[in-house]
Formats: C-alpha cells, structure tokens, sequence
C-alpha cells in the first residue's frame, strides 16, 4: 500500500469540511418549525370579485320558438245540397244521398270562379263575399247574398244587368252563361217544378172555364123567352143562386192565378245552396280536406288558409310586456334561412281564428328570452331576469316570405328587438346593479386595493349585462366593478 503524500492528506481534509457543511444547509434548509410549517398552509387573504367595465353597443331582444302557418284557417263546408243535374230523378235529390265524385285537393290555390269539388256530378263553385250562402237563389229572392252575386257574376264578365240584391231573369241569364263557361248546365227547373207548373197552369184554366160557363149560364137565364114570345122573368131565388156561383168562380180564378204568379216568380234557373261557397277574400288555399271521393257529404269538407303566412309563438308573460303591435320581427330557420315579419296581436288575439277538431292551430311553442326591461336591473341585487308568469300567445305577421315561402308547418327563431343603446355605452353584469340605502342604483368599484361606492343610473339591458351611467364619482372602461365577494 502506498502512502499519501502531504499535499493529498491535506486536500481530501478540505473536501470533507466541504461535504459536511453543504449537507449541513441542505438539511437546515428543509426543517420547518411548527409555526413555519402552519403559516404556509393559511388560505389567501380574500378579496371581491370583479369584472372589468366594458364599453360597447347594446341590444335587448326577446327570443321565443315559433311555428310558420298559412293565416286565417277556417272550415270549408257546404250549405246545402246540389242541384239534380240535367237529368231530373236521378238518385241525387237528398243532401245525405249526395256523394263526392271529385274531392278537393290540399295545396290547391282557389280564385274566383274556380270549381272547388264536385257532388253528383255537380260543380261547387268559388265566389268572393261577406254574406255566407245558406239558402238557393233564384228567381224572387233578393237581398245581400243575391246583390254579392251579381256582383261577382260582372266580375267574371257575365252581367246581370242592374246590381240590385233582386234575382230577375237578367241575372238568370248571367248565371245560365257563368255555368255553362266552365263546363256544366245551370240548374234549371227540375221534373217536379215542371209538373207543379203545368197543374197551377190546368187550374187557373179551369177555373177560367168555370167562370165562363157561370157567366153564360146567367146571360141565358136572364134572357130565356116564353112560347109567347115574351121573356120569362128570372126569380129572385135563381138570380141569387147564380150570383153566388159566379162569385165563386172569380174568387177561384184569382186564387188560381195568385198561386201560379208565386209559383212563376221563383221559377227559373236557380243557384243550388250547395253550389256556392262565398270566401270573405279570395284567393284562398286548400289547406287540409277531410273527405275523399265517394263520401257522403256531411259536415266539414276540410280547411281553407288565406296564401299569407304567420308564425304563431308563446312567450314568457314578462317578455311579452316588452312587446307591442307592429314590432319588427327576425325569423330564421334552423338551417339559416331568413324572413322579416311584423307582431300583429298579441294574448287571447292572437289565437288562430278558427280550429279544426285535432287543433291544428294550436301552434304554441316553447320560448326563451335573452332581454329584459330596465325596471328588473334597479329592484333587485341579483338583478334576475327571469319571468315565471304565464305563457302569452304570440301571432307574427310575415310582411315579407322570402326565403320561407315554401316553409309552413316549420319551426323558425323568432327574434323581436324591443331596444338598443345610442351607440357605445359603458356596461356591466347585472350582479353587478346594487341598492343603496336611499333607493339608488350603485356598483361598487375596486381601485388600489379599496372598494367604493359609485352611483349610477340603470340603462337598458339585455344578456345579462345592463347600461350605466355614473353620476358624480368617475366610472370609465377597464375599472374593476364588485360582482361577489
């Protein structure tokens, strides 16, 4: 083994020293007191906390899911019975009897003068007016329904001659003309007519003979001579009888002749009840039918739409606070196509006019609201926004279609604005909107460490965040406004 020198012995020493002091540190350097060990383990200090104030324009709306509809939905039914056609007796004479030979067609767009169906063979016809058909107009009848008639006769270019509301023969003959345009016989005097006629017509000749033979019979008496040349005297009795039996006989002929002028004023080529149907606005649209060919026809035939649309919606009962007729309105699809509309009624106005019986105009819907009023910001330190009032039905006029021309029966996004700020304003979260003690809006504002108290006043609001303009005390964009501790 060989032996350290000097030098070597002396420095190993030294890196031993060294080894043992930097073990030493490191040591030390780990080793916590208690109180040291505690201290660290201590939670932060706490602190409020903010949001930065932000400048920016802002836009309340009110969102709800609606539903496109064709407006004004109403039952189509007819109102009466048809005609027999050109050939009297044949099985077409009740109104239960009568069967559907061509149905109408859903979709199909109805103007003026178009055939909407047939029974038996028979055209039921569109017309435009505000009285409803609900009787046969023909020769005699007159009023309102009459008067719309040749009203819309002349506008189809047939004439009637004077409008009057009286059904004469100028207007038969308008009708004669009308029908036979689109491919069918009016309806003229039916087998059984023609044979109450010519037995009104036999009496009134009967009873004229009746008279002329009374008539005679007193002339002959009167002047029956006597084998002497010389009249024979009538007795007071005779006379008397003859008087009575010549009275009868213009007494009958005049109620002969009275029956059959009544009869002849309503004789004639007649509108069947069942043949019209009168629409308050044409063009219509078959919307739904209900019938097929073959049925009977007996009660509702199907629904008729106006070729506008609608979108019907609910809102939340606080939303529709907001709201007022004539608000413009956003409606988009769920795959992005657009249309303008207009809020046209709103509550128990709104509802769809008429309904069928499986409530296809019920169309409420679900709703959401992203905007609210000022007057929820300033009451309240939570500055909530929800509304739990009520649903209330919403009808939107579509002003214009655009792109939801074909869509009925979809859902759409309605989106009404209901505000927006004058350009940029300095906003903040609605936790944000405090009380104080004296009634007035603040928010609490962070600068160095200190929390003070600004008062401001409450604009609009809209997703959650709220206008505010400071009074007094400075409140700029970036300030660090309290929204919880």
């Amino acid at each position: 083994m060989s032996r350290f020198s000097s030098r070597e012995q002396l420095g190993a020493l030294v890196a031993g020293v060294v080894l043992i002091g930097a073990g030493g540190w490191f040591a030390g350097s780990q080793v916590h007191s208690p109180a040291d060990a505690a201290a660290a383990h201590q939670a932060p200090k706490a602190g409020p906390v903010t949001v930065a104030v932000r400048q920016q324009s802002l836009t309340a709306t009110v969102v709800a899911t609606g539903s496109v509809e064709f407006a004004s939905p109403r039952p189509l039914s007819l109102a009466g019975s048809v005609g027999t056609g050109a050939t009297a007796g044949d099985g077409a004479s009740g109104e239960g009897e009568q069967r559907i030979t061509k149905a109408p067609v859903a979709g199909t767009k109805v103007e003026e003068g178009d055939v909407l169906m047939t029974v038996s063979g028979r055209p039921v016809l569109a017309l435009s007016g505000s009285v409803p058909m609900y009787r046969a107009l023909g020769p005699g009848a007159s009023g309102g329904d009459v008067k719309q008639l040749q009203s819309a006769l002349r506008r189809l270019g047939f004439d009637p001659g004077a409008i009057s509301g009286d059904y004469r023969q100028g207007t038969a003959a308008a009708v004669t003309n009308w029908y036979t345009s689109t491919g069918y016989e009016a309806q003229k005097p039916s087998a059984d007519d023609q044979q109450q006629l010519g037995q009104l017509q036999q009496a009134v000749s009967a009873a004229q003979e009746a008279l002329l033979t009374a008539t005679g019979d007193s002339g002959t008496e009167t002047g029956t001579q006597g084998s002497s040349g010389s009249p024979h005297p009538q007795s007071s009795t005779d006379a008397q009888v003859h008087q009575l039996q010549l009275g009868s006989a213009r007494k009958t002929l005049d109620l002969a002749n009275a029956a059959l002028s009544t009869f002849q004023a309503s004789y004639g080529t007649k509108v069947p009840a069942g043949e019209v149907v009168f629409f308050p606005k044409l063009p219509v649209r078959l919307n739904k039918v209900t019938v097929k060919t073959g049925d009977t026809v007996s009660g509702p035939i199907g629904t008729v739409t106006s070729s506008d649309l609608e979108v019907q919606a609910t809102v939340p009962g606080t939303d529709a606070e907001l709201l007022r007729k004539g608000m413009a309105v956003e409606l988009t699809t769920t795959d992005g196509k657009k249309a303008q509309g207009t809020v046209s009624a709103l509550g128990a106005g709104a509802a769809p006019s008429t309904t069928t019986d499986d409530s296809e105009g019920s169309a409420g819907t679900t709703s959401q609201s992203t905007g609210t009023g000022a007057a929820d910001a300033t009451g309240t330190d939570t500055a909530s926004a929800t509304g739990t009032s009520a649903p209330v039905q919403l009808r939107i006029s579509v002003t214009d279609p655009g792109e939801l021309a074909d869509e009925a029966e979809t859902a759409v996004k309605v989106t009404i604005k209901i505000g927006a700020s004058d350009g940029k304003v300095l906003v903040v979260p609605l936790a944000a909107i405090r009380t104080s003690s004296d009634g007035k809006a603040r928010v609490q504002v962070e600068r160095d460490g200190k929390v003070s108290d600004v008062h401001v006043t409450v604009g609009l609001s809209a997703a959650g965040l709220v206008e505010v303009k400071p009074s007094g005390s400075t409140l700029k964009q970036d300030d660090q406004v309290v929204v919880g501790e």
